[in-house]
């Protein structure tokens, strides 16, 4: 029994559906069968040259029209949005790692790579520079499913046709958000990520190659904004001891928010919050909110640092259970975060936190 056929089983996902499944090498369109309007059935496939087709099936009966699946999935992909920033941001500033039909791989095998001598000066080319060659380290990064089931009956179906109203898309939205605030909270780190095939996959507050800074929290004694402004310029300059020049993103806990947008100092037309982003190399201050207490993370927005590896963008399933009576839907995705270091153990990631 291979992975792929273990999991479905464990996700209640088993016979006919994952044989299918089995047979499309992952494709996971082939779950996604649409009623089309002469009354067939048909699915949306990727062809190996990159175009969208639509095939007839005759081993697969379908439940949802073509209007119904995107009705469905729009409400999903919309729910989910709402809870992915810190993953939003990533995607947005293009540090994503794409993995084709990521349902049939497990790890993504990467690699640190040492540094080399520096290049030799004079005047005529003719010295010797120091001939050496880097060193390799291999490494193993699991690719996880993230997922979450809901179900309607046959007669809800037929009641929102017969009645010409919509489907009620709560629980797929829901399902949708507990999936995209799993991949947020591993990706920052309050979510202990997936250990496999000799691998884990660390989140920005948990990687062990992460610096640190040590934060006053607002609530102190004696606490001012400059207070803030001076320690989040150390955690600047510990990005730069580290050979990580920027640009960042300051993420910040929601409690810091009250502080952030207060005023700078007395009478002044800034608040805190413009004063930081006007330092050199700070793109934008970010809450996340599933950081907690005071805890901020400067993070260099460089795929060299982190980026995120979609093996299956977020995605709804479909398949019958109980003579048909009951249409089962899985939205899933494999969205892993990287972080990553140099051979030597530097990054760009400082996490600050109250002692």
């Amino acid at each position: 029994m291979n992975l792929l056929q273990k999991y479905m089983e464990n996700g209640a996902l088993s016979g006919d559906p994952c044989d299918r499944l089995l047979q499309a090498n992952g494709d996971t369109n082939v779950l996604r069968p649409f009623i089309g309007n002469d009354g067939g059935t048909y699915v949306t496939r990727v062809s190996p040259l990159g175009r969208v087709e639509v095939t007839p099936v005759h081993n697969a009966h379908a439940t949802l029209r073509k209007d119904e699946w995107k009705y469905l999935d729009d409400a999903i992909v919309k729910a989910a949005r709402e809870r992915l920033k810190l993953v939003a941001d990533l995607r947005g500033m293009g540090l994503t790692f794409s993995i084709p039909q990521g349902m049939g791989k497990t790890v993504l095998e990467t690699e640190t790579m040492s540094d080399v001598n520096d290049a030799t000066v004079s005047m005529d080319g003719l010295k010797e520079s120091p001939n050496d060659r880097p060193e390799y380290e291999l490494g193993y990064l699991p690719l996880p499913i993230t997922h979450k089931d809901f179900h309607f009956s046959a007669r809800q179906l037929l009641t929102s046709r017969n009645g010409g109203s919509p489907l009620d898309t709560s629980m797929a939205e829901e399902s949708a958000r507990k999936c995209a605030e799993s991949n947020e909270k591993i990706a920052l780190g309050v979510n202990t990520g997936m250990t496999y095939g000799g691998g884990t996959v660390p989140g920005m507050i948990t990687f062990t190659g992460r610096l640190t800074q040590v934060l006053t929290a607002p609530t102190a004694v004696g606490w001012v904004s400059a207070t803030f402004l001076n320690e989040v310029l150390a955690m600047r300059a510990t990005s730069v001891a580290a050979f990580h020049y920027g640009p960042w993103m300051l993420y910040v806990a929601p409690g810091w928010d009250l502080y952030l947008d207060g005023d700078f100092k007395a009478a002044s037309d800034k608040t805190l919050r413009d004063r930081v982003k006007a330092l050199s190399g700070i793109t934008d201050i970010r809450t996340l909110d599933f950081l907690t207490g005071f805890q901020v993370v400067l993070v260099q927005m460089t795929s060299n640092i982190i980026r995120i590896v979609v093996g299956m963008d977020i995605t709804t399933l479909q398949w019958d259970t109980k003579g048909g009576m009951q249409k089962n839907f899985k939205v899933m995705s494999i969205i892993v975060p990287q972080i990553r270091g140099d051979f030597n153990g530097n990054t760009g990631i400082v996490h600050g936190n109250t002692a």
